[in-house]
């Protein structure tokens, strides 16, 4: 039976999604499902990449940090997980862009990965929430090929044991790992294991809990007016006020700066 042709063999256009600039930060312009596409498409080539699902506080956090920025710059996708984030591309061009979440993602990635026969890594949070991920992800895609699900402890690994994670990791035949560790400990992870982890590292953050039951995801009319942050701050707020508190003025402003500035160069040509 002739070989699958590759997504990216077919469309040359999706095979270098364009990306634009929000505030200093590169981030990908693509629709869901081509994106989607493109990630499983390498995951079956188990190629070295890594994906950032950027929100307002990564980008700030990019902004502030250079050497952070230079991070979410290598990475090989930065997808626009938050409206701000949406809206601010439409502004620059991508007049259908979508929201690219992370839970979104883990989702729609397990599915395709299913039917694909890709195996899927599920690395960092906690044994309780891995548990209730495996359990929930067993029925919903019970052929998914799970390579293993393992947590990270809260300090850095040593030499030895991260060398041991890499061949596990390798050793397991996995071609998505999807990561859970937090922003910006998790793109730091990724961008450290570039070229030494075979498959697509995915940085997901808070989906894990949300997707085992342990936080619950704002309805989708609030996700729509940009409010899931603030549906977030309510389930955790001592976690989630400074930063908000810091992040989402700062991004308004730099956006705001961004947009004033696009519209004189417009205007004088």
């Amino acid at each position: 039976m002739q070989s699958k042709t590759s997504v990216l063999e077919q469309n040359p256009i999706v095979k270098e999604p364009p990306r634009l600039d929000i505030i200093g930060s590169k981030v990908t312009a693509a629709p869901f499902d081509a994106l989607t596409d493109v990630i499983l498409d390498w995951a079956r080539r188990r190629l070295s990449k890594y994906i950032c699902v950027a929100n307002t506080h990564m980008l700030v956090e990019a902004h502030q940090r250079p050497s952070f920025g230079e991070i979410v710059q290598q990475a090989d996708v930065v997808t626009p997980d938050g409206m701000p984030l949406v809206w601010m591309l439409r502004l620059m061009g991508a007049k259908n862009q979508d929201r690219v979440a992370g839970l979104d993602l883990l989702q729609t990635l397990c599915h395709k990965a299913e039917k694909e026969k890709v195996s899927v890594y599920f690395l960092g949070s906690m044994d309780l929430i891995l548990q209730k991920m495996r359990s929930r992800l067993q029925s919903e895609y019970p052929d998914l090929v799970i390579a293993d699900m393992e947590p990270l402890p809260f300090r850095p690994l040593t030499l030895e044991e991260d060398q041991s994670l890499i061949q596990r990791v390798n050793g397991s035949g996995a071609g998505l790992v999807m990561i859970a560790l937090g922003c910006p400990k998790q793109e730091c992870w990724m961008a450290a294991h570039k070229d030494q982890i075979n498959a697509v590292m995915i940085g997901l953050g808070g989906a894990f809990p949300v997707y085992a039951g342990i936080q619950h995801r704002a309805k989708g009319w609030v996700r729509h007016m940009g409010m899931e942050w603030f549906y977030r701050l309510i389930q955790e707020p001592k976690r989630l006020w400074k930063r908000y508190a810091t992040s989402i003025p700062m991004f308004i402003y730099l956006a705001i700066k961004q947009i004033c500035y696009r519209c004189v160069s417009f205007v004088l040509g």
